[in-house]
């Protein structure tokens, strides 16, 4: 009878550990972390909107981001949380089961991929540029490799920084962990470019009419992946959790992603 009873216990415990990758402990609730500092994909705002959501310690995340993760979480049945998580604390928050998924903007490569199973991407920018001074000799260049020579800065721990070194010769600057940081240095004069994705630029520009961004000639610019995608735990993706999202994912369409991008970018904050 103890054997019996120590055997259905480890059976007990296995089916509780299985459950942490189908979904977190609270199954009402699809807990998503972001930054909330990385607009137009995530941003905080100070009023409540119809696509924005309560963070804690007060104020709203919104953002495209935000949006994408409504619709899953409308399509899971769940209530939506969002915890405001800075960029290198997002794993760890995932790894520890403080969030079920990331969605923050972040593209699926080798080294992340060994910690994070990614859904399919459900957002392309569709190429790398580089932000400017808009009455500075960068402002027409076609080539990354006229950059040769110039200070060059990318946010930290992302493709937007190890791409730099494609550049030959280039001064590739310490990265900075926030767009606004970056955008700081440029207009005082401490860099000379910023990389990033289109999306993001074009806020950036749209706040700051001394700033422009070039789109390199075709064959002169980064080579890059631009998607971004979904992280959910390491070990969910044939798990029904992963599924359902994956589905959820597929019921956005292109046309749907691109009125949610477009809204994202007319609302994010004038500072963004």
């Amino acid at each position: 009878m103890k054997k019996l009873i120590v055997i259905l216990l480890c059976l007990g415990l296995l089916s509780a550990c299985g459950s942490n990758t189908d979904n977190t402990a609270d199954d009402t609730t699809f807990t998503v972390g972001m930054e909330c500092a990385y607009a137009p994909f995530n941003y905080q705002v100070s009023e409540p909107g119809e696509t924005a959501v309560a963070i804690e310690g007060g104020g709203y995340c919104d953002g495209y981001d935000v949006m994408i993760a409504s619709r899953i979480a409308e399509s899971l049945g769940q209530d939506l949380e969002v915890r405001m998580i800075a960029w290198n604390g997002l794993q760890v928050a995932l790894d520890s089961g403080e969030i079920d998924a990331i969605i923050a903007g972040m593209t699926a490569n080798e080294e992340r991929e060994q910690g994070i199973d990614f859904t399919s991407p459900y957002y392309d920018s569709h190429g790398m540029i580089m932000i400017v001074r808009a009455d500075s000799e960068e402002a027409d260049y076609t080539d990354i490799q006229q950059f040769s020579g110039k200070s060059v800065v990318g946010q930290l721990n992302t493709n937007y920084d190890s791409v730099i070194d494609q550049i030959e010769g280039v001064d590739h600057v310490t990265p900075r962990q926030t767009y606004p940081e970056m955008v700081v240095a440029l207009q005082s004069g401490d860099v000379d470019g910023i990389t990033a994705e289109v999306a993001v630029a074009e806020g950036i520009v749209a706040a700051n009419p001394d700033l422009t961004y070039i789109a390199f000639e075709e064959g002169h610019g980064f080579e890059a992946d631009t998607t971004v995608s979904i992280g959910l735990k390491e070990g969910s993706r044939d798990t029904e959790f992963f599924n359902a999202v994956e589905e959820a994912l597929a019921g956005i369409s292109e046309d749907e992603r691109a009125e949610m991008m477009a809204e994202a970018t007319n609302n994010q904050p004038a500072g963004e």
